[in-house]
């Protein structure tokens, strides 16, 4: 079974920066796409960053040069740094895990979900 832990979340100023981490477990961790997603109150949840099982990344383009995905599969973790954050980067953020090839933003690419990790940016 499949499970997500995320962590790193916190209240933070525009400007700052924040790393978050998922530990995953239950499963052959580096044969996963991973993903992390965002969801603001009253809005849907959206593709922030993804990872290949070869290392190849995706970003939506609100956080472009701002965040930066990355896997360590020796200890079954993913990361997203995020720097320069802005009070709309404000979310519930989520890691996602896929067993299926390739890399993507779309949530329904995947079916393994952890609890979350709330992030404030106050302005």
């Amino acid at each position: 079974q499949v499970q997500l832990v995320e962590s790193g979340g916190d209240s933070v100023q525009a400007g700052g920066s924040l790393r978050l981490s998922c530990a995953a477990s239950g499963y052959t961790y580096n044969n996963y796409c991973m993903g992390w997603f965002r969801q603001a109150p009253g809005k849907e949840r959206e593709g922030v960053a993804t990872i290949d099982r070869d290392g190849y990344t995706s970003y939506a383009d609100s956080v472009k040069g701002r965040f930066t995905i990355s896997r360590d599969n020796a200890k079954n973790t993913l990361y997203l740094q995020m720097n320069s954050l802005k009070p709309e980067d404000t979310a519930m953020y989520y890691c996602a895990a896929s067993v299926r090839s390739g890399r993507s933003l779309w949530v329904g690419y995947y079916r393994s979900w952890g609890q979350g990790t709330q992030v404030t940016v106050s302005s």
